[in-house]
């Protein structure tokens, strides 16, 4: 028996279906599935019984989740008084990141965190591959990870941002509002160039679409793919919330939406406290974005 059984029993209990459980905690599904029958085998009894589309919880299972929730409860407690009594004082923090999410920790939370954390050595993590990540954390050379989600089930995740894809073409450009995936076969698009991080992130979003556009321009001058859209050289596949400037260009959402949900993650072991004060400090910092985009 582990801690990452006891919350995926309990969040199964929370949500009624593993795989709304599985949403909630950012982890793949058969994963949690897996880890629940464990748990069951482990103790000789079942936990949860069909009911409609869902699980409902079995008399012992009622009782198991309830002890569950004072054993998870209780090693919350224990962690936090480890913060407490530490308070960060000349720690140091290991944080990993594919190149693509790199600037995200060093251009936005690492700055503000330190303002807050003088003392704090933050060291960055590069790696190249969601799964160099997960294996960066699995080893203990990385406390924690900015990375997409899901993670695979051993690994606890904590979504910090969802960003949406979305169209960016030349105001003449005719397309049906909001664009389906299909409108981009065929289509013109500024590029990132080939080989760079840019260009493996959106070349494996058409892969997941299934679609085939055509190469207008492919470079990695980012300031400069605005100005060509802006041209009618060709439409850009990006992210809503890093447009600075859509003046002279026709922003559209696709139909069903494209997301990427991006969190950080660590290891199912007790978290140092330095690493608790980072993870909450970024809590806080998206609830206060989301606050400021809201008004």
């Amino acid at each position: 028996m582990n801690l990452r059984q006891l919350r995926y029993v309990v969040a199964t209990a929370d949500h009624g279906t593993m795989t709304s459980a599985a949403q909630a905690l950012y982890v793949a599904q058969p994963a949690l599935s897996r880890a629940v029958r464990e748990l069951e085998r482990e103790l000789g009894v079942e936990l949860f019984a069909r009911s409609g589309r869902g699980v409902v919880l079995t008399p012992v299972g009622e009782r198991v989740v309830r002890e569950a929730r004072v054993a998870l409860d209780a090693v919350e407690a224990i962690e936090s008084l480890a913060v407490a009594r530490a308070g960060g004082r000349g720690a140091e923090l290991r944080v990993a990141a594919t190149p693509s999410l790199e600037p995200e920790l060093t251009g936005r939370l690492i700055p503000r965190f330190a303002r807050d954390q003088p003392a704090v050595r933050v060291r960055v993590i590069r790696r190249e591959s969601r799964e160099e990540v997960a294996g960066a954390l699995r080893t203990g050379r990385a406390d924690l990870a900015l990375t997409d989600l899901p993670v695979p089930g051993d690994l606890s995740a904590h979504p910090f941002e969802q960003r949406e894809v979305v169209l960016v073409s030349p105001p003449g450009l005719r397309l049906r509002d909001p664009v389906p995936p299909a409108a981009l076969n065929g289509m013109r698009l500024v590029l990132p160039a080939r080989g760079g991080t840019g260009r493996a992130e959106i070349d494996h979003l058409l892969r997941r679409l299934g679609a085939t556009p055509v190469a207008a321009m492919e470079s990695d001058e980012r300031g400069s793919w605005i100005g060509w859209v802006r041209a009618g050289m060709g439409s850009l596949l990006w992210y809503r919330n890093r447009l600075d400037d859509t003046e002279g260009v026709t922003v559209r959402s696709f139909m069903p939406p494209i997301t990427r949900t991006i969190g950080l993650v660590h290891a199912h072991r007790p978290l140092s406290p330095v690493a608790r004060d980072f993870l909450s400090f970024a809590k806080e910092t998206t609830r206060d974005a989301r606050g400021r985009d809201h008004h």
